[in-house]
This record gives C-alpha cells, sequence and structure tokens, in this order.
C-alpha cells in the first residue's frame, strides 16, 4: 500500500491519498511485472501510516521547498511499516485516478499549490477505483508487435459517455479515437463509490463499454480491499490517527 500527498513549499495539504497499486499482469498478483494496471484508493484525513511516514519528512520538504505530489509505497503488517520507495512526481494512473475523487478542479489544485495558498483540498468520501486498458504488446517492448496489432487501432464505445475516462497514448482522427505511442497502453476507466465494491462496479461497467481489437485488463482491482485489506489495516490501527 502506499500513502501520499500533495506539498504546497511548506506544509502537507490534506486530505491525504491512501491508495493500493496492483503491479502485476494478472488477476491475483501473478504473471509478468508492469508499469501498474490499476489503482484502488481513498482520500483520508492524516492517519498513523501518515503521520509515522511522510509527516517526518516535511521539515525537509520545506527546507528545500518542494512543491507537487508525493508518495511513499510501503509494506505493512502488525509488526510495523516497511518504506519502499518515494514517488516524487504524479504518479500513472494515480493522477487520473485522484482526479475523479476531488471535488475542485485539476486546474485549481495545481495553481494554489504553485503559489502556496492551498493548506487543504475538496475531495470525495468514499473510493476511487481505476483499471488500465492495454492492447499487445503490453507490458513488453516490442515495436514489430505493436505496428502489426494495435498500432491505430480503433477505440469504440457502445454508449456516447465519456465520464470516468483518461487518455493514455491516443489520438483523435476524424473524430476517432485511435490508439497510438508505442507501449500498448490506451484508457485508464475509473468508477466512484461509497464502497470500494460499487466504485469497483462502476469502473467494470465503463470497461464493458469499450470495444478496442485485443485489449486486456484486470478483473480484480479493489478486491483485495474487501477480502482482507481492509479488516488488517483497520486492526493494526493504520488507519486511525
Amino acid at each position: 500500500m502506499a500513502v501520499g500527498a500533495f506539498f504546497n513549499g511548506k506544509k502537507f495539504v490534506t486530505p491525504v491519498n491512501i491508495n493500493f497499486e496492483h503491479k502485476k499482469l494478472f488477476p491475483g498478483e501473478v504473471g509478468p511485472p508492469t508499469g501498474e494496471m490499476g489503482t484502488a484508493m481513498f482520500w483520508s484525513e492524516p492517519n498513523l501510516l501518515f503521520n509515522r511516514t511522510l509527516l517526518k519528512m516535511e521539515s525537509k520538504l520545506a527546507e528545500e521547498g518542494y512543491v507537487g505530489y508525493i508518495d511513499l509505497n510501503c509494506i505493512v503488517n502488525n509488526n510495523g511499516i516497511y518504506p519502499l520507495e518515494f514517488t516524487a512526481r504524479f504518479g500513472y494512473p494515480t493522477i487520473s485516478i485522484q482526479q475523479e475523487g476531488l471535488l475542485m478542479p485539476i486546474s485549481e489544485l495545481l495553481y494554489k499549490l504553485a503559489e502556496g495558498s492551498i493548506t487543504r483540498l475538496r475531495a470525495r468520501s468514499g473510493f476511487q477505483v481505476g483499471v488500465r486498458v492495454v492492447v499487445p504488446p503490453f507490458p513488453y517492448r516490442d515495436k514489430e508487435t505493436f505496428e502489426s496489432t494495435s498500432k491505430d487501432a480503433v477505440i469504440l464505445f457502445k454508449t456516447p459517455s465519456r465520464e470516468g475516462f483518461h487518455i493514455e497514448d491516443v489520438k483523435q482522427v476524424n473524430g476517432e479515437w485511435l490508439v497510438t505511442g508505442t507501449s500498448g497502453v490506451v484508457l485508464i476507466v475509473c468508477g466512484i463509490g461509497p464502497t470500494m465494491k460499487q466504485a469497483q462496479r462502476q469502473a467494470y461497467n465503463r470497461v464493458r463499454n469499450v470495444m478496442i481489437p485485443h485489449m486486456y485488463y484486470r478483473e480484480d482491482v479493489g478486491d483485495r480491499w474487501s477480502e482482507e485489506d481492509s479488516d488488517r489495516l483497520h486492526a493494526w490501527g493504520y488507519l486511525r490517527e
């Protein structure tokens, strides 16, 4: 799991973001590692996980005049918190999913962050789920496969709504969305809801609205929260102050 927050040059902006990345290609965390196949998240008031990790960096970040987002990925269990890596930039697809949870324009947040005037952002209660929709050769780099299988493939939608869709390597030609780039990463499809299950349901209903030749995606983004993570994290106290 990870805890992240925006920093205004002097202090952290609250609420903070708690997120769960899904790195492996296939459901159940099996298969080759990828950059990211999806993320489940929620916004939270500062909690034990934040207070014991990122908050300790506040004075140093202020000393350096850091402005932006910073995320700390960790392994946690009943014995403690084991930090793995800082991400001192926007996360992808994290930033797109975070936008679904904001109750203010991302432009306003970034402007106020840059001028140092924001100390609190407006965010939804509940959960956000984002699913990456990809095509061959993802997660590998294979120019020949991409050009023969995926390049310029048309992205079709069964309904006209584009709510919850965020583009990655996509271009628009004559009103049509086409797969471009070389990576095979096409869309981030998001859902929101008061519970993780409801956010999942909305995200996957939207995924089923998409048709791209040879597309694939993970079908279990957010499952772990309902199955075990929520109970464990609450029992260990990491989500409380």
